[in-house]
């Protein structure tokens, strides 16, 4: 039997490789893969598409944790956005369970560290695309009080961009991801001995790209990119978009100022509603773009607010809520009914089928009454337990469900109402990071329905 290997080095292939290998070539002649220069639009004729989170996951797409920007996250977890502490090799360990588990689950999986080293080697398009991202990570300036024009016109030279593109072109594919994963700025001083330069550095690191549900939405029209509304988190953006790009799956559309929208907010419940939460993270500011650039592609759409708790803990719809079927789901039993102080409502729009434009048709709907009302039994999840991320679980479609929870996962393969079946795995160096499987994962293609 032959194993694939990196570069010819004896080195077997990752699974993650295999997985973007074949998906960047599918449906594409091998004539046509000879011919083609470009690593974009190789994916001609595969959309991204997502009607039901219960639909048969095909493609999903994750980051492992990386070393550089996680150490660094690690370094002061509050100031990173986490939870807790973190450790980093436990944390690369459990990820990689994960992503095991979803292949054994028959998902293509597709790491971003992955998607981004894909044909860099042998093919110079890909090279030169992934040295331009590189391009725009890495910044030079003068330390603080000096002045640029005081230098020499030949050392200059070490702050301008064709220095820079200099230095980008030596580097191998690792140093290349790993640069655009630290995004570094270079402060010089003029030494006036040695090399002429003395060098500090200050990076902003993507510690949170772990979580590659943020970035984007995938609708029953495609990717739409998202907007983050913390600061750091910008260019997760900028980085998954260039994924897309490279394997050829079209973006629909972009949330643009003064919209927020973050992925753990989304929800495709049919071909006929989608739902999208608001509050801390997302605003009804991203749902109007949404709705006026006709980006969903349903009849109807849920806007769920959270007008009268938006808590960290609860940061993001997914923090509360999760399909598992058709008929049935889970939610926060804090936010049901009337009388919760934390309770959710609904504004439902509906697509007038002449004009094409959303119209208001029910406000201030309860959310558990309204989930109830489109046919869905309620497993009610206590708040000690979506501490612990019992809500934030992934559906990999037909109600085949990935948990970190033990306990909740007993209650819902226990419940009659769930025709499905559970896994558990550990996530905790993960969830300390402030999420969990659903978080950590962005599933761009689900096999619509006949």
């Amino acid at each position: 039997m032959s194993v694939e290997t990196a570069n010819g080095n004896g080195v077997p292939r990752s699974a993650s490789f295999l997985d973007v290998k074949s998906t960047v070539e599918a449906d594409v002649p091998p004539s046509k893969r000879a011919k083609t220069a470009a690593v974009v639009n190789l994916l001609e004729g595969r959309k991204a598409v997502q009607e039901s989170e219960n639909e048969i996951a095909e493609v999903v797409i994750v980051c492992e944790p990386e070393q550089a920007s996680l150490m660094m996250g690690g370094l002061h977890p509050r100031g990173s956005l986490y939870e807790r502490p973190v450790n980093i090799d436990t944390a690369k360990q459990q990820h990689a369970e994960f992503r095991n588990v979803l292949r054994a689950h028959g998902v293509k999986v597709l790491t971003v560290r992955e998607i981004l080293a894909h044909n860099v080697d042998t093919n110079m398009s890909a090279r030169v695309d992934l040295e331009e991202l590189v391009f725009s990570a890495l910044s030079y300036e003068m330390a603080a009080g000096q002045d640029l024009m005081a230098l020499a016109e030949a050392d200059r030279h070490y702050l301008s961009d064709a220095y820079k593109r200099e230095v980008i072109s030596q580097m191998g594919t690792s140093q290349l991801i790993d640069t655009v994963m630290i995004n570094p700025t270079v402060s010089l001083l003029p030494s006036y001995r040695d090399t002429g330069f003395t060098a500090t550095y200050t990076f902003e690191p993507l510690s949170n790209l772990v979580y590659t549900r943020d970035q984007q939405v995938t609708t029953c029209k495609g990717i739409v990119m998202g907007r983050l509304r913390s600061a750091q988190r910008q260019r997760e953006v900028q980085v998954m978009r260039f994924c897309f790009n490279k394997l050829g799956m079209a973006v629909a559309g972009e949330i643009k100022e003064p919209g927020y929208l973050e992925g753990g907010d989304f929800f495709p419940m049919s071909r006929d509603l989608a739902m999208a939460g608001i509050g801390l993270r997302s605003n009804l500011e991203a749902c109007k773009q949404l709705m006026d650039e006709d980006l969903l592609g349903t009849r109807r759409f849920a806007v769920v607010r959270d007008d009268f708790d938006q808590h960290q803990d609860r940061m993001h719809l997914d923090c509360v809520f999760s399909v598992l079927s058709d008929t049935c789901c889970i939610m926060l039993s804090d936010i049901m009914g009337d009388k919760s102080a934390t309770r959710r409502l609904v504004d439902e729009y509906t697509r007038d089928p002449e004009t094409g434009k959303y119209k208001l048709t029910r406000e201030g709907v309860e959310f558990s009454a309204f989930i109830a009302g489109e046919g869905y039994a309620i497993i009610p999840i206590t708040n000690e337990h979506q501490l612990q991320y019992a809500c934030n679980v992934l559906n990999l479609g037909d109600s085949r469900i990935v948990s970190v929870h033990p306990p909740s996962a007993r209650q819902i393969v226990r419940d009659p109402r769930f025709k499905g079946d559970v896994q558990v795995i550990d996530f905790s160096s993960i969830t300390s990071m402030y999420g969990s499987v659903h978080c950590a994962s962005q599933v761009v293609k689900r096999i619509p329905r006949k």
